[in-house]
């Protein structure tokens, strides 16, 4: 346990101080955005496009049986059929591989023209459908900020996280992102996406504004003299920690200056609890309490509840059960905690928050994408993600939002840092993109996808680092749309799970599918039971592979209801999936009242 007042302050988790704080020039040149839209073809009433301009091409597919699914012949003489019955130009052009027919319809058709031969087509019994043949672009799109083309851990194919193909599904609108570090420090680059926080540095020595708990999270700097947080620790300039930390998550993007954010549709709440060498145990727990939306006495109730908690901060030892309690309330509210494993280069199991339960524990790669030379690793490692390593070029480092001053606030700019403190923020960032694309992912469910659709580290790592490195357009594209668009099989029959007994499985039988289940296999899950933690959950597909969906913990909350995401593209989709429930400890008993699998 630790006794001192040094050391009992969480120094920061950064490895910042061989990072010089330099500002970026801008980038040679700035690529436009974009921005024409995609031109419609038929109107939205008679065909699948959405209104626009007119199609020139329509396809057409026929049923099973008509001879015009089959023959060309055939198709072409349906063609001019429809020709002669609307006075328009409809001329059978070749066959898709689908079997569909394309026929091409003249020049410069109006829209009531496409609608007659729509209405023909549709008329047609022998029609299944009719649809415009689409002019399709290229929907990625390259931010103009000035500092893009140096953010390598972005979009490099060798080691970067492929950031931009997700923003053409989400940019993490509608989210709330709670920084838990030093504040924030006003940046003309993050302004627009800053809402709400709070100080919870309650002992005015570390908090160095000069009061205690307060609503004003600006960051006044964390500078320090040498031996003033512990004997032999040399002084250190003002870190601007928490903004640059913010800005890798949401730095306002397109906007023709800086950098681009991860989720530049998200907000950032600044949650300050890091001051002058760190931040105590209690503060961060509030913190933690407060952001997700629970109640801590003497503070006014949180307006900008975050569904994403990103803490890039860490001290030695184990776990505690009071940080241990606070993260597991915030997990229960729907909030995900993201947590740097550490800097110190040794096992995470020896670093707390990191060695938490409910969280995901990131480490840092660097550019090669192999583990950087700093990062903790170890089986609590949940996933990887880039943080640089400026041993060989500054430029390899993460770059971000910062401010000049080498101890008080100064005029703002840009600088590369590296750190599993800046790996923390890309997973965040992604965190918040996949919950505005899917608003009903739960922590675990986000937790589970971004582990199921991580890619091969492209590296080297001696040690564990998760899952490998987080891909943040194969996550998003993985879970976007939730469970409403799939097709849900379920059971509703009870089974009771016996006191410290032996596993009870629940069958599902699935059928009328093609090919394998989803990379997202949806498994909605209803137990009642009075300790949780004495649980242990699989998920068993139809060929005897099992998935461990829950296990066994200290969590004393009563009952298991919510949605895991599964990674299930290597089992076939049709036949008998079951869930399988066990109590491991004596003196609890529960039901499992239903549970189901969205495709």
């Amino acid at each position: 346990m630790r006794t001192s007042p040094e050391l009992r302050r969480k120094l920061i988790s950064v490895a910042v101080v061989s990072a010089a704080l330099l500002t970026a020039a801008p980038a040679s040149v700035a690529v436009a955005q974009e921005s024409a839209p995609r031109p419609a073809a038929v109107p939205a009433a008679l065909t699948e496009a959405a209104p626009g301009a007119p199609a020139e091409r329509l396809i057409v597919g026929y049923k099973s049986g008509a001879a015009e699914a089959k023959s060309n012949k055939a198709a072409a003489a349906d063609a001019e059929t429809k020709a002669e019955k609307t006075g328009e130009d409809v001329d059978f052009q070749r066959r898709l591989g689908t079997g569909a027919a394309l026929v091409e319809l003249g020049t410069n058709p109006t829209r009531t023209s496409v609608a007659d031969v729509v209405a023909q087509y549709e008329a047609d019994p022998q029609v299944a459908y009719v649809v415009p043949d689409r002019l399709n672009k290229p929907t990625a799109v390259t931010p103009n900020d000035t500092d893009y083309s140096k953010q390598w851990d972005l979009f490099e194919s060798t080691a970067g996280m492929n950031v931009p193909a997700a923003w053409d599904t989400t940019t993490g609108s509608g989210v709330t992102v709670a920084v838990i570090d030093t504040g924030y420090v006003t940046h003309s680059d993050l302004a627009a996406n800053i809402v709400g926080g709070y100080d919870f540095i309650s002992d005015t020595a570390v908090s160095v504004d000069g009061n205690g708990r307060d609503s004003n999270p600006a960051d006044p700097g964390d500078w320090y003299n040498a031996n003033e947080c512990g004997q032999g620790i040399p002084a250190s300039g003002s870190s601007w920690h928490g903004t640059h930390v913010a800005g890798t998550i949401a730095a306002a993007t397109n906007n023709g200056k800086g950098v681009a954010g991860i989720a530049y549709g998200a907000k950032i709440s600044p949650v300050r609890v890091l001051g002058k060498c760190g931040g105590y145990d209690s503060d961060i727990i509030d913190a933690i309490t407060w952001a997700s939306g629970g109640t801590v006495s003497g503070v006014p109730a949180n307006t900008n509840v975050a569904k994403v908690i990103n803490m890039s901060l860490g001290g030695g030892g184990a776990c505690s059960t009071a940080t241990q309690s606070a993260i597991t309330g915030a997990v229960n509210r729907g909030t995900s905690v993201v947590v740097a494993a550490g800097n110190e280069n040794q096992n995470v199991s020896n670093s707390s928050p990191a060695n938490c339960n409910n969280v995901i524990s990131v480490a840092a790669t660097n550019r090669a994408g192999s583990r950087a030379s700093y990062s903790n690793y170890g089986s609590l490692v949940d996933i990887s993600a880039p943080g640089g390593e400026t041993r060989t070029s500054t430029a390899n480092g993460i770059l971000s939002t910062l401010n000049s001053g080498t101890k008080t606030p100064s005029s703002e700019n840009y600088a590369y840092y590296q750190g599993t403190s800046m790996a923390t923020p890309h997973v965040a960032g992604l965190a918040a993109l996949m919950k505005s694309a899917n608003s009903a992912l739960t922590p675990a469910q986000i937790e589970s996808a971004i582990k199921a659709n991580a890619r091969t580290l492209p590296g080297t790592c001696s040690g564990g680092c998760g899952a490998g490195l987080a891909d943040a357009a194969k996550t998003v594209q993985a879970v976007k749309g939730g469970t409403s668009t799939g097709t849900t099989f379920s059971s509703t029959t009870a089974v009771a799970v016996p006191d410290n007994g032996a596993a009870i499985e629940s069958p599902i039988n699935v059928t009328g599918r093609s090919g394998n289940a989803p990379s997202a296999l949806q498994v909605g899950v209803d137990i009642t039971h009075t300790y949780r933690g004495d649980l242990v959950i699989d998920l068993v597909a139809p060929d005897g592979s099992t998935y461990r969906l829950k296990s066994a913990a200290s969590d004393s909350a009563d009952d298991v209801k919510t949605t895991y995401t599964v990674n299930a593209s290597s089992e076939t989709a049709n036949g008998t999936w079951k869930l399988r429930v066990q109590d491991t400890a004596a003196q609890d008993t529960g039901t499992l009242n239903s549970w189901k699998l969205t495709f």
